[in-house]
């Protein structure tokens, strides 16, 4: 592996801001606006690309995380030169592999319990999830790139033969106990074995989380997130190992630009063909194999795109905006988290109750949303220009 101490990736610090800002904004609450305009094509679309889809299928939305764990895998590269450079030994690196799988997921968990009554031992939140399969994905790093894409194609296709033979729900499954309404739309044949807390990593859950103290007995998520989420979504940031590696090859920068191209092309196609055959459904939720393939080749193309922008064309200015949240991603991540309503009740106190009223009630979720990221972005601007960064 190449130990020269390695420069920055500016797009990629771009294109990680930008994710993080898309998070936090909440969409601007647009989704409700859109709920408001029924009978417009144009509102109903961006409605739909501005929340995460009910189960099966794709919006925007649905992106963030999967570019947030991709992009943990492309910095990788940099990070170990970066270490190897200093003169760390493997054994040290490793033990910091380790060491911050463990951090992301306790902050997890920590953040996951904010404002709950007790300790909340679940783990579907990002950062445990980065956690769980990070000294994983740090170990493959060491590998060559055949080895590494191996393990990939081969976590999901063990992931999928999990599911597959999980047995489908008897005919008199009570759908209500795990939280699966009665107006719920199922799915049908094979594809079944991947329904909403009914499926192998539902009954993981039920078992492992009970496990842990708890005043209630745990019997589903909500959403149908699961903690198995971890092993198929660590061969999306395999995918963006995989990426961070030709990033840092000696080829040519519109060479790596094809690359990335034809790599997001073929990852949405064979995503959506392994959905189209009826072999996967693609459902974020629970990470299954076609939506780690198709996110990740989505994820890619918008990588591509800022990589042929800012690094190849050299358009940097306008990044900085991006770049300054890039830099402190799980700053802005956990200010969000904790400290959104905070800031929203501060400016009522301060602003007046009606401060996000200014443009009528229709755009209120808009400019509240808005001016609570403003805040949290002067907040990482400040840290920014006192080089103050939070690392794990």
């Amino acid at each position: 592996m190449n130990t020269t101490k390695p420069e920055r990736l500016v797009s990629l610090d771009a294109f990680r801001g930008f994710i993080m800002l898309l998070m936090a904004s909440g969409g601007f609450g647009l989704a409700s606006i859109a709920k408001q305009h029924s009978d417009s094509g144009v509102w109903q679309f961006i409605g739909h690309h501005t929340e995460h889809v009910e189960w099966t299928g794709c919006s925007l939305w649905d992106l963030i995380q999967p570019a947030f764990m991709f992009m943990v895998g492309v910095a990788l590269p940099w990070s170990i030169a970066k270490r190897q450079a200093c003169g760390q030994s493997f054994t040290a690196m490793l033990g910091h592999a380790f060491w911050r799988g463990l951090l992301l997921v306790l902050i997890a968990v920590f953040l996951t319990s904010a404002w709950r009554r007790e300790t909340q031992w679940e783990f579907p939140n990002v950062l445990a999830q980065i956690g769980l399969g990070y000294p994983l994905l740090f170990l493959l790093a060491f590998t060559k790139s055949r080895t590494t894409l191996i393990a990939a194609f081969g976590v999901l296709a063990a992931y999928w033969l999990a599911f597959a033979l999980y047995p489908l729900p008897a005919e008199d499954f009570d759908w209500a106990a795990v939280g699966v309404p009665a107006d719920w739309t199922h799915l049908r044949g094979f594809g079944a074995h991947w329904e909403k807390n009914s499926n192998f990593a539902a009954a993981f859950d039920q078992s492992f989380l009970n496990l842990f103290p708890r005043s209630e007995l745990f019997t589903h998520n909500r959403g149908g997130y699961q903690t198995l989420n971890f092993i198929p979504s660590l061969a999306t940031m395999i995918f963006g190992l995989l990426a961070g590696r030709l990033l840092r090859s000696e080829l040519s920068m519109i060479a790596k630009i094809k690359r990335l191209v034809v790599a997001g092309v073929l990852g949405i196609l064979l995503g959506f063909l392994i959905d189209a055959l009826g072999i996967c459904p693609l459902a974020k939720r629970i990470w299954t194999p076609s939506w780690a393939i198709f996110s990740a080749g989505w994820v890619t193309l918008m990588l591509a795109g800022f990589v042929a922008v800012v690094d190849w064309r050299g358009w940097k200015r306008w990044t900085f905006p991006l770049v300054v949240v890039g830099l402190n991603p799980i700053t802005l991540y956990c200010t969000w988290q904790l400290g959104s309503s905070f800031i929203r009740n501060q400016l009522r106190i301060h602003f007046g109750q009606d401060v996000f009223q200014s443009f009528g009630e229709q755009w209120v979720s808009m400019l509240e949303r808005g001016t609570v990221l403003f805040v949290l972005w002067l907040i990482v601007w400040w840290m920014s220009r006192r080089k103050i960064f939070v690392r794990i």
